[in-house]
């Protein structure tokens, strides 16, 4: 065998041993390890071509296409072990990232209604459902409908400035809701049952059961033959219906300079009465201030503030609660 020969031998058998080292790494790293012992400038197979030329004439031919040949082959086998290691890495990083559909979603935070525009939305449908009829009215009201209309003259403690919120113009900001009777009463003819809620403001300090800005709820009813039995039955109906059948309610007399007899509404309420708002029948001078007979049409009235509704419905036990914007508060609805 000539020295030509052998050397080739050799050299495939130093690419055969390289391919199958190179088929058994299991990783990138040792892949890397493998060209470097190989392939890099320093690795035997790239040590054998530069010895081609020291080989004798006539045995460079033999021994250079064998090293071409181990140097194709060991190459060949780099690039598939690489793109192999690559494609299982890829997918194992791909695997890692990949949603798991078995595992509980993100929770979102879901809208809910405002406690107060729920407590609305309730009323709204019990009225209604009574064969109410609901109209919206303004905030910004003239003197005479907040005031005059309703038996409260110019020397009324309720005109003052301290109490109320008076415009430039010299309208106001209603003090009530009970100031939608005159637009009810001018706008509908009797017999008619209307109800409205709505924003009111007063200069009251702020506490558990009091805020400058709050809702209210009024109703009118007016036909023939109306008494105070009436009343009384509308009012327990509705709160007996939205608050539970077993609350207990109370009526006790009181004074309203726009209803006579008048009464205020209370409600047993975490171990004590708590006013819901006041009620009677209308005032004859209300009746002529809308041009109705009160000899021939009779009617009652009553407001309620609805925060207070709402602290009996939702067992609250302070209005200031409702206005805080307290996310862990208002979750619980």
């Amino acid at each position: 065998m000539s020295n030509a020969t052998e050397q080739a031998d050799q050299i495939r058998s130093l690419a055969t041993a390289a391919v199958t080292a190179v088929e058994q790494a299991n990783s990138p790293a040792a892949l890397e390890e493998l060209r470097i012992k190989y392939m890099a400038r320093n690795g035997e197979i790239t040590l054998l071509s530069r010895g081609i030329g020291k080989a004798a004439p006539e045995d460079r031919a033999a021994i250079g296409a064998a090293v071409n040949e181990a140097n194709k082959s060991v190459q060949a086998a780099f690039d598939a072990k690489k793109e192999s290691l690559g494609g299982s890495a890829g997918a194992a990083k791909k695997s890692a990232s990949a949603i798991d559909v078995t595992l509980p979603g993100i929770r979102r935070p879901v809208g809910r209604r405002h406690p107060l525009s729920a407590v609305d939305e309730e009323i709204k449908a019990i009225f209604i459902g009574m064969g109410f009829q609901y109209d919206d009215y303004p905030e910004v009201e003239t003197e005479f409908n907040n005031f005059d209309s309703l038996n409260m003259p110019t020397w009324h403690p309720a005109r003052e400035m301290q109490d109320s919120f008076f415009t430039e113009t010299g309208h106001v900001l209603r003090t009530h809701t009970t100031s939608f009777q005159m637009h009810a009463m001018q706008k509908l003819k009797p017999p008619l049952r209307s109800f409205t809620l709505g924003r009111c403001y007063r200069r009251d300090e702020i506490d558990a059961t009091h805020y400058p800005m709050f809702h209210q709820v009024d109703a009118i009813a007016i036909d023939r033959g109306i008494s105070f039995v009436d009343l009384k039955w509308t009012l327990f109906q509705w709160l007996r219906t939205q608050l539970g059948p077993d609350i207990k309610l109370r009526m006790r007399p009181s004074y309203f300079p726009f209803t006579t007899p008048s009464a205020e509404v209370d409600v047993f309420f975490r171990g004590r009465w708590m006013e819901l708002g006041g009620s009677g029948m209308i005032h004859p001078d209300v009746m002529r201030h809308a041009n109705l007979d009160p000899n021939e049409w009779q009617g009652f009235a009553f407001g309620m503030g609805t925060e207070r509704i709402c602290l009996a419905r939702h067992n609250i036990d302070d209005i200031r609660l409702l206005y805080e914007n307290d996310e862990s508060f208002l979750r619980q609805f």
